[in-house]
């Protein structure tokens, strides 16, 4: 099946290289140019006061070209004194002259070049520090959650297995907006701008290392290319991706996504049950709200449950998953639980309810 809009996308990666780069989570600080401007000013004000002190004593001063030292000379002797210049065109003679220079001249240089220095020494002091924390976080990051798209659909699943337990540091989001993952990195979240469907964009958010893989693109064709490279890239990854039509969830799955979700088809089967039970609704949508009233999770089988039936456990149990097969509550293959499978139940939410992933892929249809 050819998916609309596929030979465009084609073209468009292969007439330019976007750009990409890595962008981790830091605290909010002032724009690099405000702070320049800052220190300009400083220094603009610290050289018009040189001036104004310079010209209030003139007379105390001699310029070998004319003797005489005007507005323009003292603004010409304060710029190159500061600067530490120092043609010795100009000088000081007499002893008011000196005492200036000694007790307010000189300290007036020091703040200026403090100010000039500064600023180019916290630039390059940034700029290893960015470095040694990219080359860190790459280091230290693995089994973590690599996020494609962070439009309404990625925030949610981001918030979904944010509440489940899962740590900001482990969650890692890529998008081709800067204006995304901005406010990707401003929630604390590390974020790569660049185009998902280039595998060195995804090496950067080391999708290699990743233990699953949320696709939320806004298009299906898009899903279909990002799913197969995240899959050359991490064979044992669990990937869940998310597409606008049924027809194309089969071809994703064939890319190598694990669990395909048709936004349009949930959404629509959500309102049809809200028509006929308002209540059934409102029921359905606290499920998938993590975090909140009722939570469904998936846990592994105790100890204690072992031998025992689905509907004898503590918790109310809607499914067993067994190997690769997922069995109802009151299928016959599930009477009696084992201790490898795993249980998906339905839990009042708690502060302590978290979900333990299965880090075993599904199986591929």
């Amino acid at each position: 099946m050819k998916l609309p809009g596929q030979d465009a996308i084609a073209r468009q990666a292969d007439e330019h290289l976007v750009t990409h780069r890595v962008k981790l989570p830091r605290k909010l600080v002032e724009r690099p140019i405000r702070q320049v401007g800052k220190r300009l000013a400083m220094a603009l004000l610290v050289l018009v006061a040189t001036v104004l002190i310079v010209y209030a004593d003139h007379e105390g001063y001699h310029d070998n070209a004319d003797g005489a030292v005007d507005f323009l000379d003292a603004a010409y002797y304060s710029t190159v004194t500061l600067s530490t210049t120092g043609y010795g065109d100009i000088t000081p003679v007499s002893d008011s002259a000196r005492l200036t220079n000694i007790l307010v001249i000189t300290p007036l240089r020091v703040l200026f070049l403090i100010i000039l220095v500064g600023t180019t020494l916290e630039v390059l002091t940034e700029r290893t520090r960015e470095e040694w924390r990219l080359s860190r976080w790459r280091s230290t990051l693995r089994d973590h959650t690599v996020v494609v798209g962070f439009g309404t659909k990625g925030r949610s699943a981001i918030q979904t297995v944010i509440a489940t337990g899962l740590k900001k540091q482990q969650v890692v989001v890529v998008d081709p907006s800067g204006k995304a993952i901005d406010a990707a990195t401003a929630e604390g979240y590390a974020g790569v701008v660049g185009d998902a469907t280039r595998s060195e964009v995804l090496r950067r958010a080391e999708v290699q290392r990743a233990r699953q893989i949320i696709i939320a693109t806004q298009r299906d064709d898009t899903a279909v290319l990002v799913t197969l490279t995240a899959r050359q890239l991490n064979r044992g990854a669990k990937i869940v991706a998310a597409v606008r039509e049924e027809e194309n969830a089969p071809l994703l799955k064939q890319s190598g996504a694990d669990a395909v979700i048709t936004s349009a088809s949930a959404a629509g089967r959500l309102l049809g049950m809200s028509v006929l039970s308002p209540a059934a609704g409102m029921v359905m949508e606290d499920l998938i709200q993590q975090g909140s009233g009722l939570d469904l999770i998936e846990r592994p089988v105790i100890k204690a449950e072992v031998g025992k039936s689905p509907r004898e456990t503590d918790d109310l149990v809607v499914s067993v998953v067994r190997g690769h097969r997922v069995l109802g509550y009151d299928d016959p293959a599930a009477a009696t639980l084992e201790l490898t499978d795993r249980l998906i139940t339905i839990v009042r939410a708690t502060p302590g309810t978290k979900v333990t992933p299965d880090i075993r892929p599904l199986p591929q249809d």
